[in-house]
């Protein structure tokens, strides 16, 4: 287990070559251990520079007394840091023989190698920033889209924290007043404050239910929305595949089961981005390869959060397509309907057929109705069909859903319990572990586990 008393450092800048590279160090040692190596051009010592101020030096290897980068050195004092420890960040030339030379020398001289987020991880054990916050960095970092990064920035700026704590609160109050029964049990329960305490355990219930119910919006903001383009052969899957990302991405023939494996790319639809796969055409087929290709369009239809079921209407609506729908009957599902400059009489789609799924009619070829397509596969992913605004909550993490879930499982159990008359100190242990469950979203109640499970997924360095 590493210690709080250890100054860390690590390269914090992508591998290979750039213009600059970053050297970072943290702890009550950082700036001594980097005025050993540091030469200032004017002969001063870190010590003795100001916070947040910059001193333009060379790094020296004392052992040699020799230059080995001319560098930047950055020296920010506690508290007013990101880890509230001192911190210096050396900017050397981006090459890696200064960089890991110069992390040699830092570690010869007493610092400790970082481990993945740990100078995140010391922000939050530090209380510059709480749990929910400190997971909203790596998403910053890893933000595909704008909107996605914008939901990523609510998050760090600490909406969610003050959403979960204002809720905390809530509980916390109703714990109190409960529990002053449990104290003075002489003193009934009144018919109108029992209600007002169902009333409470009601909203709060209708409050956590409605973060809950927003998760898979946050989650395809944050992860992608995994897209299965689907259908039988020749169909015009891969010209789809090919006007939606605008580009020339899978092979098109006229032959039938050109597709043979999942094509993957990705698309933005007004922020929201979009893990595309054209899959192999569906149907019975002696070929291996393409049997091989089926299989692997069935386990995508299996893993995807949204299906694009292709038909093509220059062709009669037959059995074949009447599979492809069966297969995706369970899945958010929009109903592509290719080729419709050259519809044929004879295509015979009846609507009804679909009213449970969004219908689009598009040419691929052409382009024609394919910012419709997009807007259909936003609609169908975003809430109310268009993007968050600005006060709202939306969770991005499973580990949060999962917290309110449980969160919320013992708001209904406390009611249920208060309901059935049951001892109040069963409905107060209810309340007790929904705070609990709260408490494990910013890191009020957390275990050793649960920290290194988060910061393992940080790069060294942040």
């Amino acid at each position: 287990m590493n210690h709080l008393e250890d100054t860390i450092v690590a390269i914090s800048t992508p591998i290979g070559e750039g213009g600059i590279g970053i050297v970072r160090l943290s702890g009550k040692d950082a700036i001594s251990i980097v005025d050993r190596v540091f030469s200032s051009a004017k002969g001063r010592k870190l010590r003795d520079a100001k916070s947040h101020s910059v001193v333009y030096g060379f790094v020296i290897d004392p052992a040699k007394n020799e230059r080995i980068d001319e560098v930047i050195a950055t020296i920010m004092k506690a508290p007013k840091t990101y880890t509230r420890e001192d911190v210096v960040e050396i900017n050397c030339h981006g090459g890696m023989l200064p960089l890991r030379t110069t992390l040699q020398l830092l570690l010869r001289e007493g610092a400790r190698l970082a481990e993945p987020g740990e100078f995140t991880k010391r922000a939050f054990l530090n209380g510059r920033i709480d749990l929910s916050q400190a997971e909203a960095v790596i998403d910053v970092i890893r933000a595909k889209t704008e909107q996605a990064e914008r939901l990523a920035l609510r998050q760090l700026e600490g909406r969610l924290s003050a959403k979960i704590t204002d809720m905390r609160d809530k509980v916390t109050e109703l714990c109190m007043h409960i529990e002053a029964y449990i104290d003075f049990p002489e003193d009934e329960i009144e018919v109108i404050e029992k209600a007002d305490m169902l009333d409470s355990m009601r909203s709060i219930g209708h409050e956590l239910l409605s973060i809950s119910k927003r998760y898979d919006e946050g989650r395809f903001f944050r992860e992608g929305v995994s897209t299965a383009i689907v259908g039988k052969p020749n169909v015009g899957k891969s010209s789809l595949l090919n006007s939606l990302l605008q580009k020339d991405r899978a092979i098109v023939t006229e032959m039938p089961g050109t597709t043979r494996d999942v094509i993957e790319d990705y698309l933005n639809i007004n922020g929201l981005p979009l893990r595309i796969m054209d899959t192999a055409g569906i149907r019975e087929t002696h070929d291996l390869a393409e049997i091989e290709g089926v299989k692997r369009s069935l386990k995508a239809i299996e893993g995807a959060d949204i299906v694009l079921a292709v038909l093509d209407a220059s062709r009669p609506f037959d059995e074949a397509d009447k599979e492809v729908i069966e297969k995706v009957k369970d899945k958010k599902t929009v109903i592509v309907i290719n080729k419709s400059d050259i519809e044929s009489p004879v295509f015979g789609l009846q609507p009804s057929a679909f009213s449970f799924q969004p219908v689009v009619r598009v040419s691929a070829l052409k382009g024609d109705g394919i910012d419709d397509l997009k807007d259909a596969i936003y609609s169908l992913c975003i809430t109310a069909g268009k993007a968050s605004d600005a006060e709202d909550i939306i969770i991005t993490n499973l580990r949060h859903r999962q917290s309110i879930d449980r969160a919320l499982k013992s708001i209904e159990d406390a009611e249920n319990a208060l309901k059935r008359n049951e001892p109040l100190e069963v409905v107060a242990l209810f309340l007790r572990e929904s705070l609990d469950s709260l408490g494990e979203i910013i890191g009020a109640v957390t275990t050793e586990d649960i920290l290194n499970k988060i910061f393992s997924e940080f790069c060294i360095g942040k």
